[in-house]
């Protein structure tokens, strides 16, 4: 589970948003549901990736986010050694909800629309 310490500190100041945008931006790859969101590729990249934060709150102990991801996705060929087709880049985008603890800094990350 990731820890958004920086976006925690940052709650109720008007960096906010963009502190939870640079967190997000800056997970692993596999921290973030990204390969389950795929709609037009078979494979998610991890690489490059830009958050978009759609609005957050708090409630007691947490505070909830929800944000727009777009990233890369490839289509994956057979990938022969004499197969002269390039890699198929998509860009994909995805919605998710996030949750962050007001003590741990711990956030769970969902996916809300792929």
């Amino acid at each position: 589970m990731p820890r958004l310490a920086d976006t925690l500190k940052r709650w109720g100041q008007p960096d906010f948003r963009q502190t939870l945008q640079a967190e997000l931006e800056q997970l692993e790859g596999d921290e973030l549901p990204l390969q389950e969101a795929l709609s037009g590729a078979s494979y998610a990249t991890y690489d490059r990736r830009q958050v978009m934060v759609l609005g957050a709150s708090a409630v007691e102990g947490w505070i909830h986010a929800r944000a727009g991801i777009f990233y890369q996705g490839i289509v994956a060929g057979c990938n022969c050694a004499d197969d002269p087709s390039p890699l198929d880049v998509t860009v994909e985008y995805c919605e998710v909800a996030i949750s962050i603890h007001r003590v741990t800094a711990e956030a769970e990350i969902t996916l809300i629309r792929g």
